[in-house]
């Protein structure tokens, strides 16, 4: 017979403190008025508490039956109920919300915002469509092979990046307690020529675009507008990076002075860089302005007002049957300047390139930009450059991309 009674039980409630019904069953109250009961026993010589509900929802019948049970399934069946009970928590935790936890926590100490923002945005392309969903405990190393298949080849490097921030995820999902094992190893079956097929790719340059393409398909792009292609277009017309294009706000150009400053935290080498527009630019923003999203400042929004994926320009190529990568796009503008006679150091100043020679570094302060009154040579770069890229519009007859690239 219990300790605790009908009457007895309504003073405890109101009593903070522990109130021992015996066998193990014990009413808790803390000071906030808060009321729970656990059955106390012993396993291996250590004393192990075990929680078993409300005081407010569990009925003191109902208590002593559940506190029965614990006791049958740990000294009669000799089950671990506690270590049970941490496989049913981890059993619910998935890999997207294991990420997301990780990354929280972890961000403030990551070198920039920028990394933080890819570091998450890496795993919502390429590794929550397939794992996203998936128990953390739950995950093994062809579940992750197959997540990176997709892209293993085809963009090698992101794809060893997402690898380890996968592992990176399991690895702290165990340390929670929501996964037995740590992640597969790196040096394992998750190895290039393992698991993994080795990466024919990773040590090519990414596929260019011919410059004498470009035109070509700069016409192509215009014929349907759409964020991603107009992201496209004016990632070529400016010679930037993907990542400077997608993140691109409205705040950071001035268009009256035809000039985009992209802040130093877009920016490879987090150092602001500023761009002269030219006209073909400045109709791909004026494009822009008319689709337009309210509630964001972003140029060329994704999902929700968001910045979009890196997926998204590559997809238009993709779409478009085009074998190339974003990236070659700057390929194709310096290999386009060199043949016009251009000067190196004015395209590598327009790519946002850091000068290899440390004594030129120091004494090359020139932006090549001049004033509004004598516009400098990036200024006629980019003006020159807009100028060939749109040299196809207007034409009666649309030379097929492959067949401008068999004239090369």
């Amino acid at each position: 017979m219990g300790k605790l009674t009908a009457l007895t039980l309504k003073s405890a409630l109101s009593s903070p403190g522990s109130h021992s019904d015996g066998d193990g069953l014990i009413l808790k109250v803390d000071k906030r008025g808060g009321a729970y009961w656990l059955c106390r026993l012993q396993r291996d010589g250590k004393r192990q508490d075990i929680g078993l509900g409300s005081a407010k929802l569990l009925t003191l019948a109902k208590a002593r039956d559940k506190a029965k049970d614990v006791r049958t399934a740990m000294k009669v069946e000799r089950r671990d109920v506690l270590a049970e009970r941490r496989d049913e928590k981890a059993a619910k935790v998935t890999f997207r919300e294991a990420a997301t936890t990780y990354h929280a926590e972890n961000k403030a100490g990551w070198k920039s915002e920028v990394y933080a923002r890819q570091w998450l945005a890496s795993l919502e392309n390429y590794a929550f469509p397939k794992l996203g969903s998936y128990p953390t405990g739950g995950i093994v190393a062809s579940d992750i092979i197959s997540a990176l298949t997709p892209i293993w080849q085809e963009i090698p490097e992101t794809a060893r990046q997402v690898r380890n921030r996968i592992c990176a995820v399991l690895d702290y999902a165990h340390a929670k307690g929501w996964r037995s094992t740590e992640a597969p190893s790196g040096s394992g079956s998750l190895k290039a020529g393992r698991g993994l097929p080795r990466q024919v790719k990773e040590r090519e340059n990414r596929k260019a675009m011919p410059y004498i393409a470009v035109p070509a398909f700069i016409t192509a792009l215009q014929r349907k507008p759409s964020y991603g292609r107009l992201a496209l277009e004016l990632l070529i017309l400016t010679g930037v990076r993907s990542q400077e294009v997608r993140l691109s706000t409205w705040s950071e150009f001035d268009l009256e002075v035809r000039l985009w400053t992209v802040p130093a935290g877009h920016m490879k080498r987090a150092k602001a860089h500023m761009i002269p527009l030219c006209d073909e630019a400045l109709m791909v923003l004026s494009k822009a302005a008319a689709l337009r999203l309210a509630g964001t400042d972003i140029v060329f929004p994704g999902v929700a007002g968001n910045p979009m994926s890196d997926m998204t320009l590559l997809k238009v190529l993709r779409d478009a049957s085009e074998p190339y990568h974003v990236h070659g796009f700057r390929s194709a503008l310096t290999d386009w300047a060199a043949n016009e006679g251009h000067p190196d150091a004015v395209v590598e100043a327009a790519l946002a390139h850091k000068t290899p020679d440390a004594v030129q570094a120091a004494y090359r302060r020139t932006t090549y930009l001049g004033t509004p009154a004598q516009p400098g040579a990036r200024v006629k770069l980019m003006a020159d450059w807009g100028r060939y890229c749109a040299s196809n519009a207007g034409c009666a007859v649309v030379v097929p991309i492959a067949n401008v690239r068999a004239a090369k």
